[in-house]
């Protein structure tokens, strides 16, 4: 089960932290179709938020097809995000925990860890969109 936990200094609102972490439980494998997502009560309780913001978020991953919300059960997830191995998926995740604790004893905090990730990301997926437009060209 997914434990969530909401940023109050983050500029994200919460129920769309809420739709996110539910997204990457589903990319990294944590979740997967048939788990239960926590009660509404709990999540208001754990996060300390509006039973309204809990059930915003629900609703957005219902309509996105993700999550199904069963009468007298509680909210089922219903569908998938991403294709990865599992098994790679927890290498790639323990590498990149090693990679972290470097970047901590180097004395990078969390912002800085998010922009040199952000930057990676941007300059590799630069490459991909040009090929990917001249293989369509």
């Amino acid at each position: 089960m997914i434990n969530f936990h909401v940023d109050r200094s983050s500029s994200v609102p919460a129920y769309a932290q809420l739709v996110r972490q539910v997204r990457e439980a589903l990319r990294i494998g944590t979740l997967r179709p048939g788990d239960q997502l926590p009660t509404v009560r709990s999540v208001v309780t754990a996060c300390t938020v509006n039973p309204t913001t809990v059930l915003k978020a629900y609703r957005e991953l219902e309509l996105s097809g993700l999550v199904e919300a069963r009468q007298g059960a509680g909210t089922f997830v219903s569908g998938t995000l991403g294709h990865a191995d599992p098994h790679v998926m927890a290498r790639l995740r323990g590498s990149l925990a090693r990679w972290l604790g470097h970047a901590r004893e180097a004395g990078l905090e969390d912002e800085d860890v998010q922009a040199l990730l952000a930057s990676v990301i941007a300059a590799n997926a630069a490459p991909a969109r040009r090929e990917n437009a001249e293989g369509a060209a």
